[in-house]
């Protein structure tokens, strides 16, 4: 016969007089499933009755040793893993009072020596039965409570999830706008002193407002990097020595009474990311750091391997990873603050200290690039930041630098700029025109297009990425592949919104020149575009430097 739990009887017997387990023994004979332990030492009471999960306890209630039937009672019910198992008191004394006893200190029942086997096994089965649902019951119930408790901790990180995705969006959006308009201004600042005449204050007042540009411009690169928008150029690269890097950077940054420690792993994986985003990225943790320790502390910079079987985070999946951890041991913060993070602009330091952007910046970057960053931190134990990145097995490249840094270079080639805003159009049409080059310009892609058909001889195309009309950028590119094979395209964006990239990575075809741009960056992209083609195609450089005034 197979039993179930329903049929299952633990059942301890407390009595002084062994020959007792004989007779309840024989009268448990017809009870299925039972097992019966035997036990003469009261004091064992609650010991055993745990150890054998008894479900039926059945106590003698005149013993020696001054501890009696109510004694072990009361032990049982006062011990939370007992309290709720049936007890049966077991007296040769048929007296209401003792009964009435009895029940009082917690008996759920009282037979009178020596009960019918009959009888006995009906009462054994009915409060085993008994115990045994009530423990089903709470189990159930406490099943419930964690589903229930998941489940809210699921729908609160969804709201939080749909929350953060509802603001980049926003965000997106204005930082597309705001770099648009950075360009116009920076564009015509950086023309105007390209042109000079300028007198000493006037070049001054220029300095200034281009430096205001070029605040802004960061501002917009950690909404577009929160929101998740910033295109990233990805490589295969050993985090190891970004790390080490990062080592010497960070004891330079911190006092004398911040101890920095280094734990990074000799065998750490290589992983594909943006190195110069991450640098940024683990630069801002490093300084976040620092100002949760104005008094001192330790600084911490971790990273090891974690693969499938390593312990990690629920939000973690069971993956190979690269993990990061930048942690500190200052003042923490309280679940409240916690909460709000990763949020833009969300930031407990006081007004002109702090932007809120490098958590949420960290946030999105590492999103987009595959990972999960894990934040944990307690108010006066400090905080840590996790980043676990997707592990390669690919070789780690050298990233490529391009020649932002040279000198203003122009040439005599001909350029097509495609820009729908006329305002950023007209800046950048007189920046390259200044710099020596013969410049079509055209407000959409159509327009470009009916400029090629025309037959007209363009060495480049510096075109934005989003425009209005009936072609898209993509579509001209293709139009310039096939009708101008040894022209060069160079796209532009504020907000590349997924146009050019593939799971927010540009493919390494892609030639992309982010707004606003300074016009030593376009040239030198120009130059270097240029050069390429003209090596490709036999012919020598052609270019000419342009001294800033």
């Amino acid at each position: 016969m197979i039993e179930d739990d329903s049929t299952r009887c633990s059942v301890l017997l407390i009595d002084d007089e062994s020959f007792a387990q004989d007779i309840i023994a024989h009268g448990l004979k017809g009870c299925v499933g039972h097992q019966l332990v035997y036990e003469s030492d009261s004091s064992r009471a609650v010991d055993l009755a745990r150890q054998v999960d008894a479900t039926v306890v059945i106590v003698d209630l005149r013993m020696p040793g001054g501890v009696d039937g109510f004694d072990v009672i009361a032990s049982l019910r006062a011990h939370p893993d007992t309290h709720d198992i049936p007890v049966i008191l077991l007296s040769s004394e048929d007296d209401p009072d003792i009964k009435a006893k009895a029940f009082a200190i917690g008996a759920s029942d009282y037979m009178v020596k020596w009960p019918d086997p009959r009888e006995l096994v009906a009462r054994v089965r009915h409060h085993s039965g008994a115990c045994i649902a009530r423990r089903e019951r709470d189990q159930a119930f406490a099943s419930l409570r964690r589903s229930q408790e998941e489940l809210a901790a699921s729908q609160s990180a969804l709201q939080q999830a749909q929350k953060m995705e509802a603001i980049g969006q926003l965000t997106g959006g204005v930082a597309h706008d705001f770099n648009n308009v950075l360009q116009i201004i920076g564009g015509n600042l950086q023309l105007l002193r390209m042109v000079g005449g300028l007198s000493d204050a006037g070049r001054s007042r220029v300095e200034m407002a281009l430096a205001g540009v070029e605040r802004g411009a960061k501002l917009a690169s950690h909404l577009l990097a929160f929101a998740r928008r910033q295109p990233l150029q990805s490589i295969v690269i050993d985090p190891g020595h970004l790390l080490r890097e990062l080592d010497d950077m960070a004891r330079r940054l911190l006092d004398a009474n911040t101890f920095v420690r280094s734990e990074i792993a000799a065998d750490l994986g290589s992983t594909v990311i943006d190195p110069n985003q991450l640098n940024n990225v683990l630069l801002n943790l490093v300084i976040n750091a620092r100002d949760a320790m104005p008094g001192g502390g330790t600084l911490t910079i971790r990273a090891t391997n974690i693969g499938p079987g390593d312990e990690r985070p629920a939000e973690v999946a069971s993956d190979d990873f690269v993990m990061i951890e930048i942690a500190d041991t200052g003042k923490g913060m309280p679940p409240d603050v916690m909460a709000r993070a990763f949020e833009p602009f969300f930031t407990t330091k006081p007004t002109g200290q702090g932007t809120g952007l490098g958590l949420s910046m960290a946030y999105g970057f590492v999103k987009q690039s595959g990972g999960e960053i894990v934040l944990r931190s307690e108010a006066g134990m400090g905080t840590s930041v996790r980043i676990y990145l997707p592990r390669s097995s690919a070789a780690p490249q050298v990233a490529s630098e391009h020649p932002y840094h040279l000198p203003l270079a122009g040439g005599l080639e001909t350029i097509l700029v495609v820009e729908d805003e006329e305002d950023v159009r007209s800046s950048t049409c007189g920046i390259l025109s200044a710099l020596g080059y013969d410049v079509l310009e055209a407000g959409d892609a159509a327009q470009a297009a009916a400029i090629i058909e025309q037959g007209r001889h363009i060495d480049l195309v510096f075109t934005d990425v989003v425009m209005p009309g009936p072609l898209t950028s993509l579509q001209l590119g293709e139009i310039v592949r096939s009708k101008l094979p040894e022209c060069e395209v160079l796209y532009t964006s504020g907000y590349a919104e997924g146009v050019l990239t593939h799971e927010g990575k540009l493919d390494a075809s892609v030639h992309l020149l982010q707004k606003p741009y300074h016009p030593e960056a376009l040239s030198a992209r120009i130059r270097h575009l240029l050069r390429r083609a003209r090596r490709a195609a036999g012919k020598p450089s052609n270019a000419t430097h342009f001294g800033l005034m």
